[in-house]
Parts: structure tokens; C-alpha cells; sequence
């Protein structure tokens, strides 16, 4: 029996006006992110899911939230969802980071797989936590499944499915992933396809 897993990115976010490093910041959905997520849960209510699944962060929980509602599935948090932690790097802008920090910078510029930013994680980092818990869930559930993560989660998620690691991983962790896309996933007894994204919104 094939099983559909839908991994989703969050919709759009109130982005500062610097680019900044943003990992486990809280930010909120914006108008056309709260527009995305009614879209998507029209979109939802048509396919049979047998749960949804978010991070504790509040952009991913506020898109999970109004799907949940307008599909009528249940929604539970799992924080091992909860995007990327960039420690001391969190919420500061690119520019003050290669300006204080130029080594810092090229050194994860050059391995960021690898690279763990100080208090914080590195890819392989949240690779190990999120597919943990990606893997946990599939056995411990059955039927098709909606997961509202983030860009870094859902890149080193498909990634590992696709089979890539360590010297592969960067072109999967530089895919884009659009606010509200998906990217579905079939399950079969012993392996994965992952399709391309979707884009409803």
C-alpha cells in the first residue's frame, strides 16, 4: 500500500527588511501567508490525512493551524521539526556576521553541511534530529500525512531520502522551497519517490 507524506514549507512570513540569519526566530505569517494557508486548506480538505504535524515554531503552528481547522484533520507539534538553531548567529544581519566574523563565514560558506555555528547546529545536526523524528513518525502512524516544516528541515529531510550526504548534501540544502510549497512523498513497503514541488497558493 503506498502512503503519501505531503512536506510543506510554512507560508509567507512579516520578513525583516535586512537579510538576516534566521533559524528558530518566531515570525509571523503575513497577509498573503494567512491568504496561502485558507488556500491550502481547501486544497487539504479534498485528501484523506490521517494527521498533520508542525514544528513549535509559530510561523509553522499558524499555517498548520488554519489547515487543520478547514480540513477537520487533528494537528499535533513535534518540536523535532523546529527549523535550524544558528546560536549566536540567530537574528543577525549577513553583513554584521561577515564583517565580525569573515573566517566564521567562509569556513561555513565552504562546509556548511559540516558547520556548526557556535550554540547552535549544523546541517548534519538537524539532519539527525529531524529525520529522526520524520522516521519515528512513519512507523509510528499509519496513512497519508501532512508535515508543515521549514526550508533547512524539509531540504535535509528529502536529501536523505534521495540518498545524498556529507560531500552531496549542499546542492539539496541550496534547492529552493518556495512559502506554501509541497513536495509529496510516496512510501512504499521499502522505499521513496519524492516528486517536485506543488505549488497551490
Amino acid at each position: 500500500m503506498i502512503r503519501r507524506i505531503y512536506l510543506m514549507r510554512h507560508t509567507a512570513v512579516i520578513k525583516p527588511k535586512e537579510k538576516k540569519f534566521i533559524g528558530q526566530t518566531d515570525l509571523m505569517l503575513n497577509s498573503r501567508g494567512i491568504f496561502q494557508a485558507m488556500r491550502l486548506a481547501d486544497y487539504f480538505s479534498e485528501i484523506p490525512l490521517a494527521g498533520i504535524y508542525c514544528s513549535s515554531l509559530k510561523r509553522s503552528v499558524d499555517t498548520a493551524e488554519i489547515i487543520s481547522r478547514g480540513s477537520k484533520v487533528p494537528l499535533e507539534i513535534i518540536k523535532d521539526f523546529d527549523e535550524i538553531n544558528l546560536g549566536s548567529w540567530e537574528g543577525r544581519s549577513f553583513q554584521e556576521i561577515r564583517e565580525k566574523y569573515p573566517l566564521e563565514y567562509l569556513k561555513r560558506e565552504m562546509d556548511i553541511y559540516n558547520y556548526r555555528i557556535h550554540g547552535g547546529e549544523s546541517y548534519a545536526d538537524l539532519e539527525e534530529r529531524s529525520f529522526g523524528a520524520f522516521k519515528a513518525l512513519l512507523e509510528n502512524t499509519r496513512g497519508n500525512l501532512l508535515i508543515v516544516g521549514h526550508q533547512g528541515v524539509n531540504r535535509v529531510i528529502i536529501s536523505r531520502l534521495l540518498g545524498t550526504d556529507s560531500e552531496d548534501m549542499k546542492p539539496g540544502l541550496l534547492m529552493e522551497m518556495k512559502y506554501g510549497g509541497i513536495t509529496v512523498i510516496e512510501k512504499y513497503e521499502n522505499s521513496f519517490s519524492v516528486s517536485k514541488n506543488i505549488l497551490i497558493a
